[in-house]
């Protein structure tokens, strides 16, 4: 199989699996235990939890969390009574939060994006007035790659005394997160980590609301019981982020230029979503007129890649992010989502862009 979905998840880095395995076995105590063995459990976490930190803008504390959707609706609920603002291309553990809170009564403003999947600053200041609580942005696109301005958002959202939560989720160890923010979202298995665990970052001074009651254990008041093995295997990955930054960044500047290559030896069919001038080259969103991608999953069943978010599938939904950057039902459904990364090769790419290609072609001639 030639993996291409890495905006769904990430092979799991080898380092990270076996800093794991001890703490699957034969170190097991709860890290919230005060005998030794839990001392020496909470110990590993601590180690982690700076890894993981160290790739976030300093001046704030991280806590654990089941993943990054319960991270965002923590930041969410949490954050205190207000305005919500937010984008139309957001992921769903946020409009859907939002909606929620909405039915509550709680005012919330879903602004748009243009056909590049970029949000307009001046609609945005216009939406971000007084008596707005928060805003919330993703970094870095999980559909179409696209980085929004979170920096200047983040600002708007100060000067109003708002606070700015950035999901960020798949530019987190990619793309620089601005100091701005006050709240993050990361998770795990978005970098090489294991799945289960994800993190918010709360900067100093922000206080939340719990989401989870109970003990207390993490910083800001998340409950429950931490595992150590998927935090050191968090904490692995993040390190192996900050240690191989460099390397990555040039393989996927190189995977996507071969993308590009092999895409132009062609019929000129393949259109790219979203803006190609900000965004994460890692994330190849390609539309083609008339293209049944069910059919070409189906018919290039060794190739994974997918049809939109693994979040929505089996929604019978097409992409809402494809439609908020003004596609309409039939583009958004014969568009096709290629990840790429740190374990896939150039040759692997470029079969994999081939089959597809022909594959569509064979459809066009088929009729």
């Amino acid at each position: 199989m030639i993996y291409l979905d890495y905006q769904a998840t990430t092979p799991l880095a080898p380092e990270a699996f076996e800093a794991m395995l001890p703490w699957l076995k034969d170190n097991f105590a709860n890290p919230h235990s005060s005998h030794a063995a839990g001392r020496k459990a909470k110990a590993a976490v601590e180690h982690a939890r700076g890894q993981v930190a160290s790739l976030l803008p300093p001046g704030g504390r991280l806590a654990f969390t089941g993943g990054a959707t319960e991270a965002l609706n923590w930041a969410i609920k949490g954050a205190g009574v207000g305005r919500i603002v937010t984008l139309a291309s957001e992921h769903a553990a946020v409009l859907d939060t939002v909606e929620a809170l909405a039915r509550q009564g709680r005012e919330v403003v879903v602004l748009p994006v243009g056909p590049d999947g970029l949000v307009e600053l001046d609609a945005a200041r216009a939406a971000i007035v007084p008596g707005t609580a928060l805003v919330v942005v993703m970094l870095v696109n999980n559909e179409i790659g696209v980085i929004q301005p979170v920096a200047e958002l983040a600002a708007l959202a100060h000067a109003v005394g708002a606070l700015l939560l950035c999901d960020a989720v798949q530019g987190y160890g990619r793309v620089a997160i601005p100091d701005g923010c006050d709240l993050v979202a990361v998770s795990a298995h978005k970098i090489h980590g294991p799945k289960g665990i994800g993190a918010l970052w709360i900067r100093d001074g922000v206080t939340l609301e719990p989401l989870l009651h109970g003990g207390g254990q993490e910083a800001g008041g998340r409950s429950g019981t931490l595992s150590p093995a998927l935090c050191i295997g968090f904490g692995a990955a993040a390190r192996l982020m900050s240690e191989r930054r460099d390397e990555d960044t040039a393989h996927v500047e190189r995977l996507w230029q071969a993308a590009v290559g092999t895409l132009n030896r062609g019929d000129g069919m393949w259109g790219v979503n979203g803006s190609t001038d900000h965004r994460y080259l890692g994330n190849l969103n390609l539309r083609r007129d008339g293209l049944d991608v069910a059919r070409l999953m189906s018919d290039l069943r060794d190739l994974a890649f997918s049809a939109g978010s693994a979040c929505a599938s089996g929604s019978g939904r097409s992409s809402h992010v494809l439609r908020a950057i003004g596609l309409g039902e039939a583009e958004a459904r014969s568009s096709i989502r290629l990840g790429f990364g740190r374990y896939t090769s150039e040759a692997e790419l470029i079969t994999a862009l081939d089959r597809i290609v022909v594959a569509a072609d064979a459809q066009r001639v088929a009729g």
